[in-house]
């Protein structure tokens, strides 16, 4: 597992692009006891009251509530989108493996998948069809279309 000072600040790294999450819906579920969810990228732990968010593409993750209701909004009665936010990310060029959450679970991203350092400092790893479909690269001029170069 890659240790915390081994992974690069993305802010700082001329290979990293920097990217806005899209609106994409979602369908969202709150947890209503502790369980363990099967990501695309490893098993991550959640607690009652947690958000179980299903994706397009039938991805899952969990999102502590806290988390969940600062970064998206109600759409409809079980549909959210998330709230517009600036991200880092890096294709990985080789295996890569990640703690996140504050149960210190691994992600374990494979060649093709994305690094993502968000604007609070945290990692995460998004699978490469996941990522196409919920990012897009942004310059100082905004938005630019799809992310999906290989860096």
């Amino acid at each position: 597992m890659s240790k915390p000072s081994s992974i690069p600040d993305l802010s700082r790294d001329p290979d990293a692009l920097r990217v806005m999450t899209r609106p994409v819906l979602v369908a969202v579920r709150f947890a209503d006891e502790d369980g363990t969810c099967a990501t695309l990228e490893g098993s991550v732990r959640y607690r009652a009251g947690d958000a179980i968010v299903t994706g397009a593409l039938g991805e899952q993750w969990p999102i502590s509530r806290d988390r969940f209701e600062q970064t998206y909004e109600r759409v409809s009665d079980g549909r959210y989108r998330k709230r517009p936010a600036m991200a880092h990310a890096l294709r990985l060029k080789a295996a890569m493996r990640v703690q996140v959450g504050g149960e210190g679970d691994v992600l374990e991203g494979q060649p093709g998948d994305w690094l993502l350092q968000y604007g609070d400092g945290r990692y995460g790893i998004v699978d490469a069809d996941v990522f196409a479909q919920s990012y897009e690269t942004v310059d100082d001029a905004g938005p630019t279309g799809a992310a999906g170069s290989q860096v």
